[in-house]
């Protein structure tokens, strides 16, 4: 199957007072189009270096970042944000929803960028919205709503663009157990329909309920192996 992502020698070193912090050193893979992966480490790995570089929002010191067949620092900003828009869905962990926006207007909010017509904007919201369980709750605010459902929010605002490639910074990490989950069954039936998912995540619970888990420490990737699928019904199922 074809790379959706690839990942070529990156490097990233940062400055800090006399000191250079080398959050990645030479790492290279590739995401197979519709896997399933988890990128985990603990604090200070360089797996959220790596997030930040996969999904645009850094650069690399060295070395080369490819989506969908795109070297993304050969682009402009401007065709950047334009590619990062159509092709790639955000989710964190404290979900990044707008307080004053209802569930809907935030799901729209990706699509207004992206220049779709107000009615099909709404139109495909509201689909989304009840696609993740929210159909009742979609004139709620953030506040209105709890934590598992401000994270359903936040993936379905992901999934607005249609894109090929959802990056998950820690989903789970603001959720209590069960809600969490329910929010990786989500994202194994989204995975299922054809999304790539790649999940950054500290805890190996959650990288077991993926197909893939790629260990960083150090800077360097350490263990790049397939999940046993058993394991993952037992812990996650």
């Amino acid at each position: 199957m074809a790379a959706l992502i690839s990942a070529q020698k990156l490097t990233k070193h940062y400055r800090m007072g006399d000191e250079t912090v080398h959050a990645l050193d030479g790492v290279s893979f590739d995401v197979a189009r519709g896997d399933y992966c988890a990128i985990v480490g603990p604090s200070g790995s360089g797996k959220s270096t790596m997030m930040n570089i996969i999904g645009g929002l850094d650069t690399p010191t060295e070395g080369r970042i490819v989506i969908d067949g795109n070297d993304i620092g050969e682009m402009s900003d401007e065709n950047l944000a334009v590619f990062r828009n159509r092709t790639i869905g955000f989710v964190f962990q404290s979900f990044n929803l707008l307080p004053r926006m209802t569930a809907l207007e935030n799901v729209e909010l990706p699509m207004i960028y992206g220049g779709v017509a107000p009615a099909e904007r709404r139109e495909r919201a509201a689909a989304l919205l009840t696609r993740v369980g929210l159909g009742q709750r979609m004139d709620h605010r953030p506040t209105q709503l709890s934590g598992g459902q401000q994270q359903r929010v936040a993936i379905a605002r992901a999934l607005a663009g249609q894109p090929p490639l959802i990056l998950a910074d820690e989903p789970t990490g603001a959720l209590d157990t069960n809600t969490g989950i329910e929010i990786l069954a989500l994202f194994r039936e989204l995975n299922r329909e054809g999304v790539t998912i790649v999940i950054v995540t500290h805890d190996h619970e959650v990288a077991a309920a993926t197909r893939r888990t790629i260990e960083m420490r150090d800077g360097h990737i350490v263990s790049d192996k397939a999940n046993d699928r058993s394991a993952r019904h037992d812990a996650h199922v």
